[in-house]
């Protein structure tokens, strides 16, 4: 179906059925965005996709609500918001549209969809608590969308819908990013894997240019790397590998007596010609040649092996 009208309900809006709308409104560009709670707008009929309203849930009949009784579940019984029920319909054809790789669209959705789209259904339907996210519960994307709504003595009657339409733009922003970066993450792997082959068991891999590195790196079960060392715009760095995805603890940090030097200093030090930097964390350094960035690179290497 081709709808001409994208029905959702007026007044406040929350971040479920915007990010809804950044969906069907990429889908269906020509289709008007009506938000109504009036019966003759929420009621189905064969031209017009609604959601977030109207009591019901019916694929077929194009309509897409979680609020009623007997609300749909997930498979694992975790409930859905209309985010969660227009992605699991329409999210495939949303990142074809995007032009993503055809190879790429199953796993984006599913990564999608458990790393974005599942955190705002709990959160709409009070599963999550914002409260989790500590001192950043004002931070969270629901939160911020919620910010631009019109304040409370608004009186301008075209205030809300302007207001959504408004953050519709923001939310679109932030949901095509993050499959740009999802989409750029699988391209990241294929270099990575060619990269660790090239490797071989050496400690260090290096790569073409920047890129996600440490889910290859996992998947690959390449647990003898220690660094990575990739060329900048001006310079060569060279980083530690986080143990997990969480935190920031490394495989294995850079020398102790590099850590907060620079230039000359960090030259004396080290004895490579060419160091320029070692962030006192010692989680990353830099050089100024491929050169300088490998013989600080197997100084490094060399010095973690010692220790072991």
């Amino acid at each position: 179906m081709i709808p001409d009208f994208l029905v959702t309900h007026s007044g406040g809006f929350h971040a479920d059925e915007l990010l809804s709308s950044v969906i069907l409104t990429r889908l269906f560009p020509q289709a008007r965005l009506v938000r109504s709670r009036s019966p003759e707008w929420i009621t189905p009929k064969g031209d017009r996709i609604i959601y977030d309203v109207g009591g019901s849930y019916d694929f077929a009949a194009g309509i897409f609500d979680h609020h009623q009784r007997g609300a749909p579940l997930r498979d694992d019984g975790q409930p859905y918001s209309s985010f969660g029920l227009i992605w699991k319909h329409y999210g495939r054809e949303y990142l074809a549209a995007l032009g993503l790789a055809p190879a790429d669209i199953e796993a984006i959705h599913a990564s999608f969809d458990e790393g974005f789209v599942l955190p705002i259904d709990l959160a709409d339907n009070g599963v999550l608590s914002p409260a989790m996210a500590g001192p950043l519960a004002s931070l969270t994307l629901p939160a911020l969308l919620e910010t631009l709504k019109p304040v409370f003595d608004e009186s301008d009657p075209e205030a809300d819908d302007r207001a959504f339409h408004r953050a519709l733009a923001v939310a679109a922003t932030f949901v095509e990013a993050r499959i740009a970066q999802s989409a750029a993450k699988l391209r990241a792997e294929g270099l990575v894997y060619r990269a660790i082959t090239a490797a071989g068991e050496g400690r260090v891999l290096e790569l073409p240019i920047g890129m996600p590195f440490r889910s290859a790196i996992v998947k690959a079960g390449a647990d003898h790397l220690l660094f990575v060392v990739h060329p900048r715009e001006k310079d060569w760095c060279i980083t530690g590998i986080r143990r997990s995805e969480e935190g920031f603890e490394l495989r294995a940090d850079l020398p102790a007596a590099w850590a907060g030097l620079t230039n000359g200093a960090l030259e004396a030090v080290c004895g490579v010609e060419g160091a320029s930097f070692c962030h006192n964390g010692r989680f990353i350094a830099a050089a100024r040649t491929r050169e300088a960035v490998l013989a600080m690179a197997a100084l490094a290497v060399d010095e973690v092996l010692a220790g072991r």
